[in-house]
């Protein structure tokens, strides 16, 4: 691999809830610009002001640090190249526009939306073999153009697409490459913003970009791209682009059908970051280490190399991803996870802000849940009997329907024993309540203590049973379980 300093962006555009394909592309552009010693650059693309929204811009920038993915120039923190805003830049593209009218290479167009529409519908009735713009604008004076049908009087600006367009170029993952025949692109729009193909290549430039990292999407814009660089006398970036993220029925993951594609869901739902950046990476690359799908991202940095990307189109697996949270989650410390559940619980209206008492159950609790858990959003649930006054406590109709004939007896039995129990630990409980219940009354433990557990708990399935009511307290415990003599 060139060990060469290269320069690498992602461009995402403010359009709404940041796609996750944002995040995969972050993740292989900082990585490669890691590898070599390089910078990565987060360049904000919002010249489509039909679709933006105002809110998004800063919503990129806490899902990419939430994810570790941190940038060395931007519209935030700045940089030699600055701005980083397409829209801070217009001035910057119109002297490129008008040079490449004067060397033949681009032309106005005065042609109404209306008439395009029509041209479109036509084409397509006819199932004519030639689609794109029929170039009836070009050669024509404003004058000449305003004399015929479906005239605008604003007009946009195209490319001159040659007939001996190369269609063919080189791709860092996929080799050679051979994309379809472009039409005459719009480069500048009536609203006097740029379009994506003419910005991003200006602004790839006059950044210093090296390595243009993409979804395979854009290979039919890549010929389009070189004739801009080419006419420009600008040295061309290395292209790569990346196999798209599918969908389980092999379609293009997308946030209309899919929740998954929103960056944003993954907070909500209570991923870590180190495990999503874990899952993203194996979308389309190998594991660093045989047989293991756990890395970090320094090791997937230092083992880097554009050969090895699977073109595939990488399978977006929740289940992959939640066993990966999972195992996550089992090697933080249960501090480290204590102080992240808080985290999410009051972020995401789980929990209010949480008292020093209750804070510091939380950490002696969490140990209880740790190995069961898949996600952050299932610790508060888990444990929120041990946050639940006595008095509001709800026990589970069903299960308590369902407590069986000797569950009264369960409940008087463990009164006696637990009142007079001076070691209010867990393992003392359990010894108490297993000598009460199990040799006492001769039930069998799978039965013994669900009547205690749905006391304790209000539920039939709960963490631990003794170590909950010794976090619990003495006082809690026999009250819950006198509730439940009462309601038996």
């Amino acid at each position: 691999m060139n060990q060469t300093p290269a320069r690498l962006r992602v461009a995402p555009s403010p359009t709404g809830d940041p796609h996750v394909g944002t995040a995969y592309m972050s993740l292989f552009n900082l990585a490669y610009a890691r590898a070599t010693g390089g910078a990565f650059v987060l360049r904000i693309e919002d010249t489509d002001r039909a679709r933006y929204v105002a809110t998004s811009e800063q919503q990129i920038y806490d899902t990419l640090h939430w994810l570790g993915l941190d940038w060395d120039e931007g519209p935030d923190i700045g940089g030699p190249y600055a701005p980083y805003r397409q829209s801070e830049r217009l001035e910057t593209y119109r002297p490129f526009v008008e040079q490449l009218i004067e060397a033949g290479h681009a032309y106005y167009c005065w042609c109404s939306t209306e008439r395009l529409a029509g041209l479109r519908a036509e084409q397509q009735a006819s199932k004519s073999p030639v689609t794109g713009y029929d170039r009836l604008c070009h050669g024509l004076t404003r004058e000449q153009r305003a004399a015929l049908p479906g005239f605008s009087e604003t007009p946009v600006v195209r490319m001159l697409v040659p007939d001996d367009v190369e269609l063919a170029f080189t791709d860092l993952i996929r080799g050679e490459v051979s994309a379809p025949r472009p039409d005459d692109q719009v480069i500048l729009k009536a609203d006097g913003f740029p379009t994506y193909h003419l910005a991003v290549v200006v602004d790839d430039h006059l950044m210093g970009i090296t390595h243009v990292v993409r979804g395979e999407e854009w290979i039919s814009s890549t010929p389009k791209h070189l004739l801009l660089y080419r006419w420009l006398g600008w040295p061309e970036p290395a292209f790569a682009h990346m196999p798209l993220l599918r969908n389980t029925d092999k379609s293009k993951i997308s946030k209309r059908k899919n929740p998954a594609a929103r960056l944003t869901w993954f907070l909500e739902q209570g991923y870590l970051p180190e495990a999503l950046r874990n899952f993203l990476q194996l979308l389309a690359y190998p594991p660093v280490h045989d047989d293991e799908d756990v890395s970090t991202f320094e090791e997937f940095v230092a083992a880097f190399d554009w050969a090895k990307v699977n073109t595939t189109g990488p399978i977006f697996d929740l289940a992959k991803l939640n066993a990966l949270n999972g195992h996550y989650i089992r090697a933080l410390s249960p501090g480290d996870l204590a102080d992240r559940v808080a985290a999410f619980a009051v972020r995401e209206g789980q929990w209010t802000q949480p008292s020093q008492a209750d804070a510091a159950l939380l950490r002696r609790a969490v140990p209880l849940v740790q190995e069961r858990l898949v996600l952050l959003s299932e610790a508060v649930p888990k444990l929120a009997y041990l946050f639940t006054a006595d008095d509001d406590l709800v026990v589970d109709p069903d299960a308590l329907a369902k407590a069986g004939p000797d569950a009264a007896a369960v409940v008087r039995a463990a009164l006696v024993a637990l009142e007079a129990l001076p070691d209010w630990s867990h393992e003392a409980i359990q010894v108490a309540l297993r000598g009460a219940l199990v040799d006492g009354l001769g039930i069998k433990p799978k039965f013994a203590f669900g009547p205690v557990r749905l006391a304790v708990t209000g539920s039939t399935v709960s963490p631990p049973l003794f170590e909950s009511m010794e976090l619990l307290g003495r006082e809690s415990s026999l009250a819950r379980l006198r509730t439940l003599q009462s309601l038996l």
